[in-house]
């Protein structure tokens, strides 16, 4: 199910009675608060996408609380039954948010208050909205996350097939954004899915730091009541419960540190992104973007612009913006829960929601762009991108590499000097004036296309080396997929 799937309009769930539906700390209170600071402190509007997840753990709370003999069987049969025919309605879109409600997990208390009566009021028997709300965010993020990791895969894989096709389309690196070495199209897009893969392991690496239930913690200080947290957590497919219940409740790590690997990929997103927009001018023409990812001018007709590139690259700063969000929010916070923690939410759904968006536009746009290789190889020609394989050249004949690239270096001057844009059009006795070393043969090892097969090592941009690169990452992308 998707991040937003459970949603509704702002109505009423159903007839009930007034006092179910207070809010959970409204004993010690003898008049309500004022409706601006309802409206004020109420959370439902963002927390209510974690519903399902409130509900799983709700569940698996009552069924431990039957377990243990702290409610009776039949008690514990009544709540997990009335908690599934919640998510059922849920589900299914019989039943609506109630946006009166303070949060969601009031929204749900409530609920199946109304459809099962007393038994109800015996859910929240020895825990808290704090360890609750812990245990739901973990819960939601083990959810949300692979859906994530798969959306990056896709990408990586889209990648990968277009890079199988131009493992010989010759274009210059940039260092700088000055011609350097020639490399290849395919080459650059492995570079790319490099990043990816990445993203990928670091929030796979932010689950596995999430798997732990806070739930027993209670608000701060656990419980006096004979709870077995072990076993919730079993129930939930936890690696085992948080070693600290103050810690417990007011630990934000994890929503910061899956905002951070938001930010990392937003920001790789956007220099893809960047290197597209160059890539698309007149000056670049590498990339055709398709008319269905492009847009027009309102007063230039003939323009054809890369919106949907600058818009995922502009976005990024509003992950930027979320993640110092969160950073802000905890810097101060004593020791344990502060309201100030709801605020939580709104920054880590906002970033991942824009990451989804982001990825699937992206993949959409690349896979449907098409590739000008004439135009990419003509970067190669001129630029002397070739002079490092003029200091190789002479390297393999025993020189000194720093003397290797005084000697290029002076080519690359004489060239200059002579209005020559590229080595090889010095002539051999102009190449001999530069080092006795250089004969006939050095014209064909410092051609492009020798250029580009010569570095075949690991990780480098020969047809050899980018095939295997991509049948490694292709494997990775069948084994990860989840």
């Amino acid at each position: 199910m998707s991040a937003k799937q459970v949603k509704s309009t702002a109505k009423s769930h159903g007839t009930h009675t007034d006092d179910n539906h207070k809010a959970l700390w409204s004993g010690r209170f003898a008049e309500g608060p004022d409706s601006y600071a309802v409206e004020f402190e109420t959370s439902i509007n963002v927390d209510e996408r974690m519903a399902l997840d409130d509900i799983h753990g709700s569940i698996a709370h009552a069924t431990m609380l039957g377990e243990q003999q702290i409610i009776s069987a039949k008690e514990c049969s009544e709540i997990v039954k009335g908690l599934k025919s919640i998510e059922a309605d849920l589900t299914s879109g019989k039943l609506e948010i109630d946006y009166s409600a303070e949060d969601i997990h009031s929204f749900v208390e409530a609920t199946l208050t109304d459809r099962i009566g007393e038994p109800g009021k015996k859910l929240h028997t020895g825990r808290s909205r704090n360890d609750q709300i812990a245990l739901d965010e973990r819960l939601y993020l083990r959810r949300v996350i692979p859906e994530l990791q798969n959306k990056i895969i896709t990408l990586m894989e889209a990648l990968a097939e277009i890079a199988k096709n131009h493992t010989e389309s010759f274009l210059s690196g940039y260092t700088h954004m000055q011609h350097a070495q020639p490399v290849t199209l395919a080459h650059h897009l492995m570079a790319w899915n490099a990043m990816l893969e990445r993203d990928w392991s670091r929030l796979e690496d932010s689950l596995k730091r999430i798997s732990v239930s806070p739930l027993g913690s209670g608000a701060l200080a656990t419980t006096g009541l004979p709870l077995n947290r072990e076993l919730v957590a079993k129930q939930l497919g936890f690696d085992g419960v948080t070693a600290n219940s103050l810690d417990s409740v007011s630990d934000r790590d994890y929503c910061i540190e899956f905002t951070s690997d938001f930010a990392m990929l937003q920001s790789h997103l956007s220099r893809m992104c960047e290197e597209i927009v160059l890539w698309s001018t007149v000056e670049f023409g590498f990339i055709d973007l398709s008319e269905k990812w492009s847009t027009g001018s309102s007063i230039m007709p003939q323009k054809k612009n890369p919106d949907f590139a600058e818009l995922i690259r502009g976005r990024t700063g509003k992950v930027y913006g979320d993640l110092i969000n969160l950073l802000v929010m905890v810097k101060g916070l004593p020791l344990s829960y502060n309201r100030d923690l709801q605020e939580d939410k709104a920054p880590l759904f906002e970033a991942l929601d824009t990451c989804v968006a982001n990825l699937t536009v992206f993949t959409a746009m690349i896979s449907t762009a098409k590739w000008n290789t004439e135009k990419m190889a003509l970067t190669c020609e001129g630029g002397f991108a070739n002079a490092t394989d003029v200091a190789d050249y002479l390297v393999k004949k025993g020189v000194p590499f720093r003397t290797a690239h005084g000697i290029s270096a002076k080519s690359v001057r004489m060239a200059i000097d002579a209005g020559l844009s590229r080595i090889e059009d010095l002539s051999i006795e102009e190449l001999q004036q530069c080092s006795p070393l250089i004969e006939e043969d050095i014209f064909d090892q410092i051609t492009v296309k020798s250029c580009v097969e010569n570095r075949a090592l690991t990780g480098g941009p020969s047809p050899k080396s980018v095939k295997a690169q991509i049948q490694k990452l292709l494997k990775f992308c069948a084994k990860n997929r989840k």
